[in-house]
């Protein structure tokens, strides 16, 4: 479980498109809202670095490019 859930946060934080979208697909309604909320929270409060910064804007921008409805769905 462990294993999965840090491959799952290595293919979000990738910044590779194919595997943001990998990583989103294996994750239910309620686990999308959450984690597109912690993208937004990583993105604009302090404490995390740069790179997870960068990591999670590109997450955000694939994610909203690829899956603006589903994005729009989550409300």
């Amino acid at each position: 479980m462990a294993d999965d859930l840090e491959l799952f946060w290595n293919n979000l934080l990738s910044r590779q498109t194919e595997l943001v979208l990998l990583a989103w697909e294996t994750l239910e309604r309620d686990e999308q809202r959450a984690v597109y909320t912690h993208l937004i929270r990583m993105v604009s409060e302090e404490g995390w670095t740069a790179p997870q910064r960068r990591s999670a804007e590109v997450a955000l921008q694939v994610l909203r490019t690829h899956r603006a409805q589903e994005i729009e769905d989550l409300g």
